[in-house]
């Protein structure tokens, strides 16, 4: 369904559309000239010409793009934007007007917010999808013309695939998407007063808030049985196991070895020794040792 603005808003998006319209064309040297001003000078009066003389650019390839829904005002500003980037990167030296670079950061903007704001699903960002994405409705009124049917088969749908360069998982996702409305889960199973949201038959597979505070309880006490077992240790082994279990960047037995002056099968004895000595020290606590790991 089209966006349907309010009067006020029209009426300001027609003003500006006749402003714009109202601005002169460009010639190709006063165009390159501007360019160049504003590419080596950032000559902002000389920006500003261009920009306006443009905007009728925009505004064309807006309302190309105002089937899919969105206000015209929103589609002729992502424009804008795309013009405002266009006329940052357009390099003077080169033989071309600015009007055909200018084009495709135009659409390029616009598809994007087309992209972002069509649906509250996300419907896909390489070049491949948004091909599909713009080029899904032509094709399936080409095909549809042509065989004189209501609705694609599997063989128009790899048809589609194989001339957009897409998997055919790609066309029959983006049909859903294009061709399906988004659906409120609070929208009522029944047309009735009192009747059962959608979103009430989804499952919450979050944990509960108990266990969400038995579970904090556990890893504090966890925590308080390993600081206590660590305690325990001599100096030397503290560090052995810090740097070798309890940090990102675990060191190896050899830099280890390097620091405290041994050798790396010392550390190696050391490190196991010390492992023992937290076994049997957090052994006290639990008949099971598999108690004190955390379930992830």
């Amino acid at each position: 369904m089209a966006h349907i603005d309010d009067e006020q808003t029209q009426k300001a998006n027609l003003d500006y559309i006749r402003k714009a319209m109202d601005a002169p064309m460009l010639e190709k040297d006063h165009e390159l000239a501007l360019a160049t001003r504003w590419k080596e000078d950032r000559d902002e009066k000389a920006l500003h010409e261009l920009i306006n003389s443009y905007t009728r650019l925009v505004i064309a390839m807006a309302s190309k793009f105002k089937n899919y829904g969105l206000p015209i005002g929103d589609l002729i500003q992502e424009g804008n934007i795309g013009l405002m980037q266009a006329s940052e990167k357009f390099d003077p030296t080169r033989d071309i007007r600015f009007s055909t670079y200018a084009s495709w950061w135009i659409r390029s903007s616009i598809q994007d917010y087309v992209l972002r704001n069509w649906s509250i699903v996300r419907t896909g960002t390489t070049a491949a999808q948004k091909s599909l994405f713009f080029n899904m409705r032509r094709l399936r009124a080409k095909i549809e013309n042509r065989d004189e049917k209501a609705t694609l088969n599997q063989k128009n749908r790899k048809e589609i695939a194989e001339e957009l360069g897409v998997s055919l998982k790609d066309v029959e996702m983006m049909e859903s998407r294009i061709f399906g409305n988004d659906q409120s889960l609070n929208a009522t199973l029944k047309d009735e007063e009192g009747a059962d949201e959608w979103q009430s038959f989804l499952a919450d597979e979050r944990p509960n808030p108990e266990d969400v505070v038995v579970g904090m309880r556990d890893m504090e006490t966890r925590s308080n049985w390993l600081k206590s077992a660590l305690g325990e240790l001599s100096e030397r082994e503290q560090k052995i196991i810090h740097d070798r279990h309890l940090v990102y960047d675990t060191l190896t037995l050899e830099e280890l070895g390097n620091q405290l002056g041994v050798s790396k099968e010392r550390v190696r004895q050391l490190e196991s020794r010390a492992m023992e000595k937290l076994k049997t020290s957090l052994g006290k606590h639990v008949t099971d040792s598999r108690d004190i790991l955390v379930d992830v």
